[in-house]
């Protein structure tokens, strides 16, 4: 059982960095259950994948402790590797793509430099990358990223408002989903997102 040991990886990172509750435990699990779900919807037609589940777990838990907007990424990325090392959690072929996933997975890396050629751990990759971006359909989350970085409750929301409007709301007319699952499920998401923004203006008129 691998999931409780990089649980508590992914604890001592956030706390001794800091990082805030929009990127911390909460929001890696939430990434952890949308990759099990895409993971196990490819695995209906692709039984294979379920031979990287470690890897598609570890990264899902782990990429967010060496964000950038929090660390310095490969300072703290070579201190989750040298642990995930010690305590025999991966294998050191796992480890290294997880640590290729990770550091290539980002939205703004990906507009960046596209998608990478990870070969035969191409789709773990794509499962990863878009149970992240999936868990961005998230108004509140946003908005209490936004309140930790020095906007009030207000500004929080309209920058939130504008954010998802040029950015998550395109994430499909962008290309970023490949995964059937994904393609799917986003519409759902950004249904509710709407209904949460609308939510909001109603709660502080």
């Amino acid at each position: 059982m691998i999931v409780p040991k990089l649980f508590n990886i992914a604890l001592i990172f956030c706390k001794r960095y800091s990082i805030d509750e929009s990127h911390a435990i909460g929001h890696a699990m939430n990434v952890l259950h949308y990759s099990h779900d895409i993971m196990k919807h490819e695995a209906l037609t692709r039984p294979d994948i379920v031979k990287h589940k470690n890897i598609i777990y570890a990264s899902s838990i782990l990429h967010d402790v060496c964000d950038k907007k929090y660390v310095d990424e490969t300072k703290v990325w070579n201190q989750v590797e040298r642990t995930l090392y010690e305590n025999k959690i991966l294998t050191p072929k796992e480890v290294d793509i997880c640590s290729q996933i990770v550091k290539t997975m980002s939205y703004s890396k990906v507009k960046k430099n596209g998608f990478p050629n990870l070969g035969k751990y191409q789709l773990a990759y794509h499962i990863v990358r878009e149970a992240d971006l999936l868990t961005a359909y998230d108004v509140d989350r946003c908005m209490i990223y936004n309140m930790y970085n020095n906007s009030n409750f207000i500004e929080s929301m309209y920058t939130a408002e504008e954010l998802f409007e040029h950015r998550v709301f395109t994430h499909n007319a962008d290309g970023l989903f490949v995964t059937d699952y994904s393609k799917q499920l986003f519409r759902q998401l950004e249904k509710d997102c709407y209904e949460r923004f609308t939510s909001w203006n109603d709660i502080i008129i």
